[in-house]
């Protein structure tokens, strides 16, 4: 197995209470891989159309900048250790500004105060995961259950966690303690069945879950976790100065991926040759084809077309980077 980046977090984060959309944890995560050490003052940036080559996603530009706004003002409210040696629920803000470089589809955002220990003093408190993994995932539960895995994986299975306080994790109960998705039923459903299928399709890791009962309520979860061979490595550097890796992927997801173009009748040798030389353009080839069987693509005009945009191999038509310059008025 080729290892993609890994990308690490204070656990601090990975069991705190927050909730953030799909998008928002993909800029999250993004950011987390750009992080260096020593550099915690750092403004750091963010390149659209790379994020976009690693998740095979295209992202809506004014609705990324409505997305990093909404992040700026929710909170994650963690357990940690105050200066005065207390236990304390604590609640944190990331970001002290974002920036959004007209034109060039890049941003940058520089971090709070508060927020930089838990960013960049973690010591041996972190979790580990696969970067291209968590992006992959289109869920929201399933990345932040793929995180929680993660920190557990060499150990086989999680601590069991109370159902009302993993839920105030994912950020499912309200301030008044209201509780989404309240029937077992559909917290399985919607929740945990999503994210376990999600996770052992396209991450390094196979979960599984138990529901435990207390009496004749379900009380609390844990899950199993155990590791898989994947090939999703990182297509291109991402790390400033550092020697590319070396792209590795399994046979299979080839074979697939170019079934899956003379489906679409992209026949193109060069344009077929490009694609699968190219790691992610396989994985993401793979996931459209997933998403084909459950009917996620059922109303595209053209298969093919939205296929090659999904892969950067084709301008998309949502319009400039961001929003273009303003004209001077005369």
């Amino acid at each position: 197995m080729k290892l993609g980046l890994q990308v690490r977090q204070h656990n601090a984060l990975t069991t705190a209470r927050y909730e953030y959309s799909e998008t928002q944890l993909d800029v999250f995560f993004y950011l987390l891989s750009q992080l260096r050490k020593g550099q915690p003052g750092s403004v750091y940036e963010i390149s659209v159309p790379a994020m976009s080559e690693l998740t095979g996603k295209q992202y809506n530009y004014k609705r990324l900048r409505e997305a990093t706004k909404e992040m700026g003002s929710r909170c994650f409210e963690l357990e940690t250790t105050d200066e005065l040696g207390q236990k304390v629920f604590r609640q944190l803000w990331l970001f002290k500004r974002v920036d959004y470089v007209i034109g060039s589809g890049r941003l940058r955002v520089e971090f709070t105060e508060p927020a930089i220990p838990f960013l960049f003093d973690l010591q041996a408190n972190f979790t580990s995961f696969e970067l291209q993994a968590a992006l992959l995932l289109t869920s929201k539960h399933a990345k932040r259950v793929y995180t929680l895995c993660s920190q557990w994986k060499d150990k086989g299975e999680t601590p069991k966690f109370g159902l009302i306080e993993f839920k105030h994790m994912l950020g499912l109960v309200d301030a008044k303690g209201n509780e989404e998705y309240s029937e077992v039923s559909m917290f399985k459903r919607k929740v945990l069945d999503i994210s376990v299928k999600q996770i052992n399709e396209l991450t390094d890791l196979n979960i599984g879950y138990r529901l435990l009962k207390r009496g004749r309520s379900f009380e609390s979860l844990l899950f199993t976790v155990g590791k898989q061979a994947v090939a999703m490595p990182i297509p291109f550097d991402l790390v400033p100065d550092a020697a590319p890796s070396p792209v590795g992927m399994a046979p299979h997801q080839v074979e697939n991926a170019g079934r899956l173009l003379a489906q679409l009748s992209i026949t193109t040798p060069e344009l077929v040759a490009t694609i699968l030389a190219n790691a992610a353009h396989v994985a993401a080839c793979n996931k459209f084809a997933h998403d084909l069987k459950t009917g996620k693509h059922a109303k595209a005009h053209s298969l093919s077309g939205l296929l090659l945009t999904i892969l950067g191999l084709k301008k998309p038509t949502n319009g400039p980077l961001f929003d273009a310059a303003t004209k001077k008025q005369a």
